[in-house]
């Protein structure tokens, strides 16, 4: 055969999807890979679950997410490109979010984690650091899907913690949500899926936008990437699970979660992907918590809800220290701009200007009347 033939043929084949290294490290989409300059990257087939009809088609696999960072710092624009190495890099972590002025409350009156990523309980393609906070996945190649849970059964009370996307976001699916101790966090390690939502024991928000329960997902928002901040927060009290990018409220995706016990995920098909528990605190339902959250959906727009109010110095450093994070909680100011193109409002009706005291989908401060216009699943 001469070398043209082997040539074109090679070339057909790069071209059907996707080529294996001789080293077996990696499956990479060639010309995307070559495209953006990520070194090996790994492909992974997003084309391995249906998709339905209605919903928004996920980005190319090998192809990472940009634009949705909670910053615009240096480290989180374009990836800088290395002449020496051929390649795109980071040019250094970032770590906005961690230790800025709107958190600095609850680092400073809140200095403990409620729980860490659990070393005994995750898939065997996870490496753990800084101090179990953050979770490496697939550290050098992929072929399938890896995850882990936290160190904590979320049973009562009141539980919110944030995730922070510490990598370039592509893939199958990277993926933050809940589950029971029922779901097998190594059953998908050498097939690429969305892992959390694909039964009844789990939810999982996918930084697609698409939110995963019991094999089904729908839109919920737009996607996020490197540098987002994905927060949880789980209700036990009134049986709801809510989730926040970037700290805005995107809306409750389940309700009727009263009596359950679950601890918080995540997981990715990406190679060399990353994400850290930069929150995780909880509360006790008490009378407290109720006052101080019905002061937060009162005033959503203070940065500083307590600074605002004539409390005795006593008493607001009491609240400060025992709840700063539900008092930081805009669950009352949905971005309406974070709805994907073309989807459905929660009610079914058309969008329409918000009314006073309401948020962007019409939700009053009423937390039961917001649960039922953006309740997705019971």
């Amino acid at each position: 055969m001469s070398r043209r033939n082997r040539n074109s043929r090679a070339w057909r084949y790069v071209w059907s999807g996707i080529r294996r290294d001789a080293d077996a490290r990696a499956l990479v989409l060639a010309s995307e890979s070559e495209e953006w300059g990520y070194e090996r990257l790994q492909y992974s087939d997003s084309d391995s679950e249906p998709e339905f009809p209605t919903i928004t088609p996920a980005v190319p696999s090998a192809v990472p997410v940009t634009g949705e960072s909670y910053c615009g710092c240096d480290s989180q624009a374009e990836p800088a490109y290395n002449p020496r190495l051929r390649s795109f890099h980071r040019v250094k972590d970032c770590h906005c979010g961690e230790d800025d002025q709107d958190v600095k409350v609850l680092i400073c009156f809140c200095p403990d984690f409620d729980w860490v990523w659990d070393d005994g309980h995750k898939s065997t393609a996870t490496l753990l650091s800084c101090e179990n906070r953050k979770v490496n996945f697939h550290m050098e190649y992929s072929c399938g899907t890896a995850a882990i849970r936290g160190t904590k059964e979320l049973a009562e009370g009141q539980h919110f913690w944030e995730i922070k996307m510490t990598s370039p976001v592509y893939g199958t699916d990277m993926m933050v949500g809940i589950g029971t101790s029922d779901v097998n966090l190594d059953k998908y390690r050498h097939t690429f899926c969305s892992l959390l939502g694909k039964d009844e024991d789990s939810w999982g928000l996918s930084y697609t936008g698409l939110l995963h329960h019991k094999g089904d997902k729908i839109n919920f928002s737009s996607r996020f990437g490197q540098g987002s901040i994905i927060g949880v927060h789980l209700d036990t009290w009134h049986g709801t699970l809510t989730f926040f990018k970037n700290r805005k409220c995107i809306g409750v995706a389940a309700t009727e979660l009263q009596n359950k016990k679950f601890y918080p995920m995540v997981c990715s098909t990406a190679a060399k992907s990353s994400m850290k528990v930069i929150r995780s605190c909880f509360a006790p339902t008490s009378l407290q918590y109720l006052c101080c959250a019905r002061l937060r959906q009162l005033m959503p727009d203070c940065v500083d809800t307590l600074g605002v109010l004539p409390l005795p110095p006593g008493l607001r450093h009491l609240l400060h220290n025992k709840l700063g994070w539900v008092l930081s909680l805009n669950n009352g100011a949905t971005d309406g701009a974070d709805r994907p193109p073309g989807s459905p409002t929660p009610s079914g009706s058309s969008a329409s200007p918000p009314s006073s005291g309401s948020d962007s989908e019409g939700c009053s401060s009423d937390p039961e009347a917001c649960q039922r216009k953006r309740c997705r699943w019971t």
